[in-house]
């Protein structure tokens, strides 16, 4: 079954094409379909994964599986949550993971509650209009490591310090961290609720 990633996100693409091209879906960037990157208006990963999904199915008559995802920061009240790849140039650098990290670092400098979740929330339909999209979400707590750490993954995985491994998510093997990362959670309730649902 064809399906639109409803992202032009390199990292995400990769991940969720491992995920779900096992399993009989094969999933095709919107970009190389020639559709635009939707408004993300709401202040809710759900919300804006609805817009994104809904936006990619208009344009090219497929179903399609739209991904929000950001880091929710307790000391920050949750936040920066779906601001989270804007997230430096509330600070003056240039929208980048690299500085996104750095931003995150500067402003938790002196802060102990480092408790964080990353979060992503898989929204598909199988039309623009598809009355009952399905939903999935997965979330992985961990805590704000002081410095990166790890040259694998992208976004925040070099300073998502994971307890369970002892070791942030960029230093994780690939395949250890699509089995244990929000994304990876996400994409296989997703995985369940197309073939229950769909198939």
């Amino acid at each position: 079954m064809k399906i639109v990633l409803a992202s032009n996100n390199q990292g995400k693409l990769v991940e969720l094409r491992a995920l779900f091209t096992p399993l009989g879906f094969e999933l095709v960037a919107q970009g190389d379909l020639g559709i635009p990157e939707a408004a993300e208006p709401f202040h809710t990963f759900v919300e804006n994964a609805l817009a994104k999904a809904r936006h990619a199915a208009q344009l090219s008559g497929l179903p399609a599986v739209a991904d929000d995802a950001g880091l929710c920061v307790d000391a920050f009240g949750g936040l920066p949550g779906v601001d989270t790849a804007y997230y430096a140039t509330q600070f003056g650098y240039e929208k980048g993971d690299d500085n996104n990290v750095r931003a995150l670092l500067e402003q938790m400098r002196g802060v102990d509650n480092r408790r964080a979740a990353l979060v992503s929330t898989l929204v598909a339909v199988r039309s623009a209009q598809d009355p009952e999209p399905l939903i999935a979400v997965g979330r992985v707590v961990g805590e704000i490591a002081r410095v990166p750490v790890g040259g694998n993954g992208f976004g925040f995985d070099p300073v998502m310090y994971i307890p369970k491994f002892g070791q942030t998510f960029a230093q994780l093997p690939t395949a250890v961290k699509n089995a244990n990362s929000h994304r990876g959670q996400a994409a296989r309730a997703m995985v369940e609720l197309m073939r229950e649902r769909w198939l």
